[in-house]
């Protein structure tokens, strides 16, 4: 693990987070991994993922573990005067804030983004929901609800089966990502506005910019069939492919031996890699034989250039297959399973994924920063227990009593 730096890129920023489940603390905790100070503000009760899918008992979840690194935890009721008094105080102190409750949720507590405004001028308030404004706004929003009507569902699966859901996080985590992007643009204007601003993000419209090749695609249908596409009938829709590419050189997983549920290569077959590949599967006459020697004369039988690959992986383990792919510069790739990526010993040395000492559970692994900046190193920290910084935000930086405090406890404002 890296030692903590003197200064991070975002040291001095105050965060207030008041998300739960996966969105919103997806994208506090890539500001929290960034260097902010990042204080998530929770019900008395706690977020929901703490007790979801627990893996061992009364010990905070590994759903919430993996989200919550880097962050300090503080209770309070808003729905309380003297609740509302204080988030009015941690707003006025705070440089950014950041939800994802259901729609108008936050201005029933009194705190509309023109209140908000009020208290402090500077801040920048993020709000992540399921849909913008129209038809779908009052919608509940969940993963597959955004893959769903992002886009996605659609145009994953094979052509003779359902629609699909990916098992990327592409309607949470990756809405929180395009939040984070939001928040920062709006802090570097900041520094010539002098204002914060308002930062909004709907999971189904991150998604759909995440699937906007297949925009392309759909528009390109207008002239004729996509040829890079191994479907044999076009109607007027981008239709579900498999494991092709859809892009500008045709891709396909094919198996390899054992046999196993994740034993498989991608393979790209690039034009220069023809000649190659032909050598690799034994048939060396393909690379000269005008039905199969250009990409025009592939693409029609993309279906059978696979097979003949296939034929020849299915009879070597993937990581072999992966070798001899990887001597003659062919773009390939493992289908690596989640053990298998939990076991990685380069993304270790990356510190992709992290071991991490957590004071109730002990240790356990995670997923770390994917963003790697020279001058601002991650230093991982566990996730805070409920409450965790009441006394150090509430009296070391408040200014509350002690007795205060306790009377707060015990009148079920914290």
């Amino acid at each position: 693990m890296t030692t903590a730096p003197a200064t991070r890129a975002l040291d001095g920023v105050r965060v207030l987070d008041m998300t739960h489940v996966q969105s919103g603390p997806s994208a506090t905790q890539l500001l929290g991994w960034l260097g902010a100070d990042v204080v998530k503000l929770e019900a008395p009760t706690g977020d929901i993922t703490r007790g979801q899918l627990r893996d061992l008992p009364g010990v905070d979840s590994l759903y919430f573990t993996m989200l919550n690194c880097n962050k300090r935890s503080i209770t309070l009721n808003t729905k309380t005067a003297r609740g509302k008094e204080i988030l009015t105080e941690l707003i006025r102190r705070s440089d950014v804030m950041v939800e994802n409750f259901g729609p108008g949720a936050v201005d029933r507590m009194g705190f509309t983004w023109e209140r908000i405004q009020e208290i402090n001028p500077r801040i920048v308030y993020a709000s992540i929901k399921g849909f913008g404004e129209g038809p779908y706004t009052s919608f509940k929003a969940y993963e597959v609800v955004a893959q769903a009507m992002g886009g996605s569902m659609a145009t994953t699966g094979f052509e003779d089966g359902p629609p699909l859901a990916t098992g990327a996080q592409i309607g949470d985590s990756g809405t929180g990502v395009h939040a984070v992007a939001g928040i920062l643009a709006a802090l570097y204007q900041r520094e010539s506005t002098g204002r914060g601003q308002r930062v909004q993000v709907a999971m189904q419209h991150a998604v759909l910019n995440l699937c906007r090749v297949k925009l392309r695609d759909q528009q390109r249908l207008a002239h004729g069939a996509l040829t890079e596409y191994p479907n044999e009938d076009f109607g007027d829709e981008v239709p579900r492919s498999g494991n092709a590419s859809g892009g500008g050189q045709p891709g396909w997983a094919v198996k390899c031996a054992p046999g196993g549920p994740n034993d498989y290569v991608y393979v790209i077959v690039q034009p220069v890699g023809w000649q190659p590949v032909t050598e690799l599967i034994g048939r060396p006459e393909l690379a000269t034989d005008p039905e199969w020697s250009t990409p025009r004369a592939r693409l029609p039988k993309l279906g059978k250039m696979f097979q003949l690959i296939e034929e020849w992986s299915s009879t070597l383990p993937k990581w072999e297959v992966l070798e001899r792919l990887n001597a003659h510069n062919i773009p390939c790739g493992p289908i690596l399973s989640t053990k298998e990526i939990i076991e990685d010993a380069s993304l270790a040395a990356n510190e992709m994924v992290v071991e991490v000492e957590h004071p109730e559970r002990g240790r356990f692994t995670t997923v770390g920063s994917p963003l790697k900046l020279s001058d601002s190193p991650v230093h991982m920290v566990t996730s805070p227990l409920l409450g965790e910084h009441n006394e150090e935000v509430y009296v070391g930086e408040l200014g509350l009593g002690a007795e205060e405090l306790r009377l707060l406890k015990t009148d079920g404002v914290i």
